[in-house]
């Protein structure tokens, strides 16, 4: 069982490191207001509208008016993982210490139950007290 968690929980933090380092692009091409073509890692296609294929059948008053827009959003993954611990304040450092001291307090083992009588055996009856005295618990 403690196996298994440990596995599963250091998948799941390699795929967060992997997940928080992962940059990409996501391309949109809009003729007009509809969305035509949407594209992740590559460019996305035109319509066939653009101001360069259509510049022999469009007049001249109409190529300064183009209806197709290329919109692009970038997402930066984090470059530096490393956290450095040269800089922290005072109220951090002692955060860092009252951590560090439970977490290890935590999961220290407990001693083993000693049993200092385990190895003798129990006194010879002689007679039997309770009868003698005729104390019986009811």
């Amino acid at each position: 069982m403690k196996n298994g968690i440990q596995k599963s929980s250091s998948l799941i933090l390699a795929l967060l490191v992997l997940v928080s380092t992962f940059s990409f692009t996501i391309d949109k091409h809009f003729c007009g207001d509809f969305l035509v073509d949407q594209a992740v890692f590559s460019k996305a296609k035109d319509c066939g509208m653009s101001s360069h294929n259509m510049d022999s059948m469009m007049v001249s008053d109409m190529l300064s008016d183009s209806c197709c827009t290329n919109t692009q959003l970038a997402i930066e993954g984090q470059d530096e993982l490393k956290i450095s611990f040269d800089n922290l304040n005072f109220d951090q450092q002692v955060f860092v210490a009252a951590f560090t001291f439970s977490i290890i307090e935590l999961f220290e083992g407990t001693p083993e139950l000693v049993i200092p009588f385990k190895d003798y055996s129990p006194p010879i009856l002689v007679t039997d007290i309770h009868l003698l005295d005729q104390v019986f618990l009811i």
